[in-house]
């Protein structure tokens, strides 16, 4: 079963957002940005997650990017 806690780094990075930026999801999994823009522009994910195009910004979702720094997956 996944938990639905947040760990204290992601909550202060997102501020009761339901969606970061990528510079924001970078500094939660401790990677650059021009990584997470990569890894979405050659599979259409990050570590499985995906985001919402806004724009010209992708808006990744917490709850996920919670799930993978607990080791969900």
């Amino acid at each position: 079963m996944k938990s639905t806690t947040t760990p204290p780094a992601l909550a202060q990075i997102t501020e009761g957002r339901d969606h970061i930026q990528t510079a924001e999801f970078a500094r939660a999994t401790n990677r650059t940005s021009q990584t997470i823009r990569k890894n979405y522009c050659l599979t259409g994910h990050c570590f499985g997650i995906r985001p919402v195009k806004f724009g010209n910004r992708l808006l990744w979702p917490v709850a996920p990017i919670a799930a993978l720094l607990l080791g969900g997956q």
